[in-house]
């Protein structure tokens, strides 16, 4: 699998990168998971959202995004994360959130990271370090759990 991983600041993205990104967090967020909501949520264009994405033959097959710690009053946020149905089973997540957390680290070192995780896929986060903060809740109509990585 030949992956071109890239990782842009808001404010680099070309209008066809953020489309393609647009696109696929409907395709999984919206439509395969049948949850209206509005992903569109005025955070993708803020402070310096960073915005990594993995290309396989010109599709983006893998996504997430990097809130800065500086506009959210706190840690680095991890959102959005998300593979191309196409693109899954071959552990191409895994090596998402290594690149996530490498780009964490270049762009703000040193700096705790939090993410809300859909509630199945607390272990997964806990390999790489992620512990539950707080309790179950809602979002959305799936259950979520509060995430933090010291």
């Amino acid at each position: 699998m030949d992956i071109d991983w890239v990782c842009k600041h808001h404010s680099d993205l070309s209008k066809e990168q953020l489309y393609a990104i647009l696109k696929l967090r409907a395709e999984v967020f919206v439509v395969e998971q049948n949850c209206p909501y509005l992903d569109v949520d005025g955070l993708d264009l803020e402070g310096d959202t960073c915005h990594l994405m993995a290309w396989q033959d010109n599709r983006l097959v893998a996504y997430l995004r990097l809130l800065d710690p500086h506009s959210q009053n706190s840690d680095v946020v991890i959102g959005r994360v998300v593979i191309a149905p196409q693109a899954r089973g071959q552990g191409l997540g895994h090596k998402l959130m290594e690149q996530g957390l490498k780009q964490a680290e270049k762009h703000w070192p040193g700096t705790s990271i939090s993410l809300s995780a859909q509630a199945h896929l607390q272990g997964y986060y806990s390999r790489y370090g992620f512990g539950v903060v707080g309790i179950e809740y809602m979002e959305d109509g799936i259950p979520h759990i509060g995430m933090h990585r010291p």
